[in-house]
């Protein structure tokens, strides 16, 4: 008589699947997270603009929204862009005290949803000063819309 049955010697025929299931699911939970941290970070609502001729509504007036200029170079400086000449701003808390100051002085509208703000962005630019801005900027209540301009050929 023996202390260990015959059964416990012999070769088990099938594979234990138990850990390539729990190995499986662990993979599909960190994609997942990932897919869902990604959608959080980085896709937040930011539109790209084309900017178009103006066009003539059927009753005959043309219709401009205001539009603020800023472009952010591959040093990460600011600059507020007008059509005769270019700001340096120091940081996005003076694009926003900017922005405020022209909309109560009445030089932009003060229904901050009629007013686009186009940031323009170099190519070589780091993300770090781009994000403070368009955070600091929507804190103030205006839209902002990164403007993309094709390189010319």
């Amino acid at each position: 008589m023996s202390l260990i049955p015959e059964d416990e010697f012999k070769r088990s025929s099938s594979i234990n699947l138990a850990p390539m299931v729990d190995f499986l699911f662990l993979v599909i939970a960190v994609f997942a997270t990932m897919a869902i941290t990604r959608a959080a970070l980085y896709d937040n609502e930011v539109n790209l603009v084309k900017i178009s001729p103006e066009k003539d509504t059927p009753s005959g007036v043309v219709e401009k929204p205001s539009l603020v200029n800023i472009s952010v170079n591959e040093e990460g400086k600011y600059k507020w862009l007008t059509e005769v000449n270019e700001f340096l701003m120091e940081n996005p808390e003076s694009i926003k005290k900017e922005l405020l100051k022209q909309q109560q002085l009445g030089l932009i509208p003060q229904d901050a949803s009629q007013t686009k703000v186009l940031l323009h962005i170099d190519k070589n630019a780091r993300w770090e000063p781009i994000a403070q801005a368009i955070f600091t900027i929507r804190e103030a209540g205006f839209s902002i819309h990164p403007v993309y301009e094709p390189e010319d050929q």
